[in-house]
């Protein structure tokens, strides 16, 4: 190896360390000090299938990040009125992919979740005109450290029975992008030895829904980085479904998520 290339090794697991310091480290946050409301228990249980499925300890774990989150990031309506029922479905897609991961405190990448009251454009983020096709998108540009959704599809995505959730599918990609690069590769999500086998996945599971083979959604062939999405999205809301009719995603999901869903 040169000495350039081991330089570049150096400064890139550099890079990894003080990004991971930052995202599990204790910060400085609003931490609640009341008891979670009833109403939003009530609220969650209705909604939230994830949350039903939880015992009585794991919904009190649930509900005091949930509280945590609504503390330390604005949910904010451009257009449309934010009610309770808004945070609690903003709060729960944010945490249900990091549940395994009692340590994961905040998503230190994001300080606001916008919603809209529909579809929206990709590059301008109107929500007037034509080629508004977008329901969720985290913030790039000056629109950094913001998430956007559109409020109807937020709430469809906990109403229905489906494989989609826009909200799971935004915070997945947070999650993602929390090591530098959003590539379909959580790399603080899964060991180093898993790295290489599921980017294999990936590939041979892209072709086989190119090919009309897979169930997993359309939109997860056209990236890694979506494909990881889409298919946690499956994940999380039809795990049993996804368990039979694919096993080795399934599996691997579970690994990534440190989550037992069968």
């Amino acid at each position: 190896m040169t000495i350039a290339g081991a330089l570049l090794i150096g400064f890139l697991l550099i890079g990894l360390l003080v990004a991971g310091i930052l995202l599990f480290r204790p910060v400085k946050q609003k931490v609640p000090d009341e008891p979670f409301p009833k109403k939003w228990s009530a609220l969650l249980e209705e909604h939230v299938n994830f949350y039903r499925r939880l015992d009585p300890a794991e919904k009190e774990r649930f509900e005091r990040w949930v509280q945590s989150f609504l503390l330390n990031c604005e949910i904010t309506g451009i257009g449309v009125e934010v009610d309770d029922l808004d945070r609690l479905l903003v709060a729960s897609s944010a945490a249900i992919p990091i549940f395994g991961f009692p340590n994961w405190t905040r998503y230190p990448n994001l300080r606001e979740v916008l919603l809209y009251p529909d579809t929206f454009s990709d590059d301008t983020f109107a929500t007037e005109g034509e080629d508004r096709d977008v329901l969720g998108m985290v913030g790039w540009g000056y629109m950094n450290g913001k998430m956007i959704l559109s409020k109807p599809a937020l709430r469809l995505g906990f109403e229905q029975t489906g494989r989609s959730n826009v909200g799971i599918h935004e915070f997945v990609h947070l999650l993602d992008k929390s090591d530098g690069s959003t590539d379909g590769l959580p790399e603080y999500l899964l060991e180093r030895q898993y790295a290489i086998p599921w980017l294999d996945l990936i590939r041979k599971e892209m072709e086989a829904i190119r090919e009309g083979e897979s169930e997993v959604g359309d939109y997860g062939s056209t990236s890694p980085s979506e494909f990881l999405a889409v298919a946690a999205e499956f994940f999380f809301q039809r795990p049993h479904h996804l368990e039979k009719e694919h096993p080795e995603l399934f599996e691997m999901l579970e690994r990534i998520f440190k989550q037992d869903l069968s």
